[in-house]
């Protein structure tokens, strides 16, 4: 059985496999990715290490960032909100967010085979599928009821 996640000791053992530095911060950060459930802004990233790590700057976060989407590590969306999103990588997927309440639900990426072979062949274009993303209105929006806004339970993103 093949996990879909990296845990925070294999997201290490990849930098370190790169020679690269591990740190206190990317330590942290690797922590955050491997402990969340949803895709997390850079503002929600830099929260929770700065919880462990106070002294981590917001650009630090962001060099990290950077240098785990070149090894693979992590993966950035955007979701038709102001901010790109970060999750780690895995198998390739896209996103459907709720302009109502927006909720995302991660979707398999199969469903845009068509859609991909029609846009390579009239145009030349190869989508990045782990930049795509759909926006429209969820069923709990869409359905007629007292209330357009999903439960307060429910999470704002989904995994």
């Amino acid at each position: 059985m093949t996990r879909e996640r990296l845990d925070e000791d294999e997201i290490i053992s990849t930098v370190r496999s790169h020679a690269r530095r591990v740190t206190a911060a990317k330590r942290a950060l690797a922590h955050v990715l491997a402990g969340s459930t949803h895709h997390l802004t850079v503002d929600e990233i830099t929260l929770a290490v700065q919880r462990r790590l106070p002294d981590v700057s917001l650009s630090t976060v962001y060099r990290i960032l950077e240098e785990f989407e070149e090894l693979n590590i992590v993966v950035h969306t955007h979701l038709g909100q102001p901010a790109a999103v970060y999750h780690l990588a895995g198998p390739v997927h896209g996103h459907l967010t709720c302009d109502s309440c927006q909720t995302t639900e991660e979707i398999p990426s199969g469903l845009f085979d068509e859609l991909s072979r029609r846009v390579l062949t009239g145009f030349g274009f190869r989508l990045d599928r782990h930049h795509l993303a759909l926006s429209g209105t969820c069923a709990h929006c869409a359905s007629p009821g007292p209330s357009a806004a999903p439960p307060s339970e429910a999470p704002s993103s989904h995994s």
